[in-house]
């Protein structure tokens, strides 16, 4: 068994696995290579020759014990029919919604639309490389991904008020998305895929309706995504009570932001727990980065911990500092 799924399935507290989320990306100067010459995000994401070699490059490196998909959470509204592009410094930006079209739509076109996701998990199965390693496919959550779609955005600046006032747009998105995002994970499991998380990256902007908008929906694709027989993370960055949300929602593991105080969660959750650290703890020593990674495994010795960052890894992060931060996770005792 691969030492993530020995602290998922079997709790086992003496083993420190590690992954980074977005470990494959912008921090890496082959990564930056291959982006000079494919200036369209999506159309890399969509191409699993290159989305193979960039999804392996961390592998390669840091020989961490989980490899993640190089792909985005925008591939479900893409797969849809929604027009998705990412502008140089600004981040996504997608087209008006066709509710119409999106309610026509059909399993196998919106698996056609992403098939070469599909292929990229098949070929990276059959990889040498990942021998006792996971394969981590992902998903965004109905509710970030509805954020997406609606405001067309990132909304780093906050939401407009008026944001949830087309109720029958609102309610047709959160059918359609719970429709679609559990076709894609099924795909991705049948092509593949040890783990699925779920990234519910914008839980935090929630305010009213969690039921509606936070647990129903993320209960049903951790239910979904179980009976497939693979384990399920969760990671609702932003949200206040963690401990309810693993009490309804019930995912295999759950994954916690930076803004969470590890040693008050540590006695209300019996989960295995993923995560914590800043990300913006690797732009600063390694004398630091010892000092804040070594305080979350003495906080997690006793308990099921895989070893992740708070977000994603940052662009400036330098490599040194994530060979470092590997060092100390697997020498730690």
């Amino acid at each position: 068994m691969t030492p993530i799924k020995e602290c998922l399935i079997n709790k086992r507290t003496d083993i420190n696995p590690i992954w980074l989320m977005r470990q494959a990306g912008r921090y890496l100067p082959e990564f930056r290579d291959i982006r000079k010459e494919n200036t369209n995000f999506i159309k890399l994401c969509l191409n699993e020759k290159l989305s193979e070699i960039i999804t392996l490059q961390p592998i390669d490196r840091f020989n961490f014990d989980a490899a993640i998909i190089f792909s985005d959470i925008l591939m479900v509204p893409y797969g849809l029919g929604q027009n998705v592009e990412f502008k140089k410094n600004f981040g996504p930006t997608l087209g008006n919604i066709n509710i119409n079209d999106f309610l026509d739509l059909d399993e196998k076109t919106f698996t056609e639309n992403l098939s070469p996701v599909y292929k990229l998990l098949e070929n990276l199965s059959k990889s040498d490389k990942l021998k006792n390693k996971d394969l981590i496919g992902f998903v965004g959550a109905p509710w970030t991904l509805l954020v997406y779609m609606v405001n067309k955005i990132s909304p780093k600046t906050g939401l407009p008020e008026d944001f949830l006032t087309d109720k029958t747009l609102i309610n047709h998105l959160l059918e359609l998305l719970d429709r679609f995002i559990k076709i894609h994970i099924k795909n991705q499991v049948n092509a593949g895929a040890t783990i699925i998380q779920i990234f519910d990256s914008w839980a935090g902007l929630i305010n009213k309706d969690y039921e509606k908008f936070l647990y129903k929906p993320l209960e049903s694709l951790v239910k979904f995504t179980k009976s497939l027989g693979v384990p399920v993370i969760c990671f609702p960055r932003g949200i206040l009570n963690y401990n309810e949300f693993c009490k309804v929602v019930k995912p295999s593991m759950i994954s916690i932001d930076y803004n969470v105080d590890p040693k008050k969660l540590i006695d209300k959750i019996d989960l295995p727990i993923q995560g914590g650290l800043d990300p913006s703890i690797l732009l600063t020593n390694k004398e630091n980065l010892n000092q804040k990674v070594t305080m979350y495994m003495e906080i997690f010795r006793d308990h099921p911990y895989v070893f992740n960052l708070g977000h994603g890894i940052m662009p400036d992060t330098k490599v040194e500092m994530v060979e470092e931060l590997v060092k100390i996770v697997r020498d730690f005792k």
